[in-house]
């Protein structure tokens, strides 16, 4: 093979890399999405086809018969990829950079076999025979990475097979204490706990008015609902029997910026006034509105068990929360009956911190933050969901309301569990001082600091948490 011909194939080889860790594993998270099992199953052929290609062409010159049987393999290695592309587009939204990634693959791709299949056809002529051909460096190169294509492969199938084994629960039954028939507002509808809402509620049978940005985003959510991007589409005429307002810019997906702050603020209060203006002009007012926030209300605390009628220390998180509470306290000189859910850390596969821990506890990477010490008040997804639908049911439930479940854990021992549930040790601990450097405020809130959030609202008002223990949460989502 030519010098060009091998640099071609040595770009390929690292951009496969960088989508397979960067996207596959990293930020797509494809090993604990569900809906991605065709997908993995695509990637698993695929990278076994290119260990043959890279253990073959990297050591052998393959004449004959055996030019032909790699001249077959490069054609289903097209075949697979032109099916991997119409599987991504069905079932998910690719971010831009894997798709410049894939483009440019293609791209080399193209380029290659330019160069190859003349090559082999060549070699075609030839009597059959599997000629040494050895590189130098080259062919411990094409052997490194023919052996890493086999554990990706391998990797891929295994994940596969068990997505296959961890079913989605039914969504129907989460909602099943709200009167029948509701009309039901949700802002927010397409995020992590905003689209299993939705589906439980249209599961059920109420009618679901879902408030998106992007409509695209929302081509996952089942029917029957109503689809709007803006607030001002809702007839003044139209009856909702409850409002859930989950809509806001996330809060734990960057470093606090000064212009991340205040787009995390002004998306929230933002809404939050919108959906006050909505219920003002509203001819028949919703029963309740129920209002998103966070157990940062309370600020940064150490072993002091918190319930809502706790005090608060000020830092940004307990000023984002005050204000959003405010803002949705405005519903109430309407009539209307406020619920403010501060929601503690949701835990569930698919979205929310525990999927960002996923791919480095698998791998054997995970660990304790700083010391460990700190508390982590946690709430499994589906049973957010219930409460959800158990305080739009309880008229008693105004004001703040702890959405936790009763046995927050430390740090050290959420991470013990999760290590424990995926078989993998959990020893890699970060050390406070890097976290503080690279995050500042955004990690001695989130991350550092924790709150020993108690739900004493919900439990006073009868609501059974399905998951009181995190060995019980992870066990049932992993």
């Amino acid at each position: 093979m030519t010098p060009l011909l091998r640099s071609l194939i040595a770009v390929q080889v690292v951009m496969g890399v960088f989508d397979t860790f960067y996207h596959h594993e990293f930020t797509e998270r494809l090993a604990w999405r569900p809906s991605q099992r065709n997908e993995l199953k695509l990637h698993g052929i695929r990278n076994l086809l290119y260990a043959l290609l890279f253990a073959v062409l990297g050591w052998c010159e393959p004449h004959g018969l055996f030019a032909i049987a790699v001249l077959a393999v490069l054609l289903a290695e097209i075949a697979i990829t032109l099916t991997d592309f119409v599987e991504e587009d069905l079932t998910r939204k690719l971010p831009p950079s894997e798709r410049i990634n894939h483009t440019l693959l293609a791209i080399n791709y193209g380029a290659i076999l330019m160069l190859l299949v003349p090559v082999l056809i060549d070699w075609a002529m030839q009597p059959s025979a599997v000629v040494l051909a050895y590189a130098g460096l080259l062919s411990w190169i094409a052997a490194a990475a023919a052996i890493g294509a086999s554990l990706c492969g391998l990797r891929d199938f295994a994940a596969a097979a068990r997505l296959g084994r961890m079913a989605q629960p039914d969504a129907s039954g989460l909602v099943a204490v709200l009167p029948p028939a509701q009309t039901i507002l949700v802002t927010g509808a397409t995020g992590f706990i905003g689209a299993r809402l939705v589906a439980s509620l249209a599961a059920s049978g109420h009618h679901v008015i879902a408030l998106v940005r992007d409509p695209a985003n929302a081509a996952n959510l089942p029917p029957p609902l109503t689809l709007i991007t803006n607030l001002d589409q809702i007839a003044s005429d139209t009856r909702i029997d409850a409002i859930v307002n989950l809509a806001g810019e996330p809060i734990g997906n960057a470093p606090w910026t000064a212009a991340k702050r205040a787009a995390i603020v002004q998306s929230r209060l933002a809404m939050t006034e919108a959906v006050v203006a909505l219920v003002a002009r509203l001819a028949r007012k919703p029963k309740v509105l129920v209002n998103g926030s966070a157990i940062g209300w309370y600020g940064l605390w150490q072993d002091q068990p918190l319930t809502e009628s706790a005090k608060s220390h000020p830092c940004f998180s307990h000023d984002l929360c005050d204000a959003w509470e405010q803002a949705a306290r405005g519903a109430e000189v309407h009539g209307v009956r406020v619920a403010l859910l501060r929601i503690g850390l949701v835990v569930g596969r698919d979205g929310g911190f525990l999927s960002r821990m996923l791919t480095p506890f698998e791998f054997g990477l995970g660990g304790p933050f700083g010391t460990g010490a700190q508390w982590m008040s946690w709430i499994e997804r589906d049973d957010l969901i219930r409460l959800i639908a158990h305080v739009i049911a309880t008229e008693s439930i105004t004001g703040p309301i702890n959405a936790t479940a009763p046995l927050p854990v430390r740090n050290i021992a959420f991470t013990a569990e999760l290590a424990r549930c995926l078989r993998r040790p959990a020893i890699l601990r970060v050390p406070a001082g890097l976290l503080r450097r690279l995050g500042g405020d955004f990690a001695e809130e989130l991350l550092l600091g924790g709150q020993r959030v108690v739900p004493n609202k919900a439990l006073s008002s009868g609501f059974v948490f399905r998951h009181q223990s995190l060995r019980s949460a992870l066990e049932a989502i992993l």
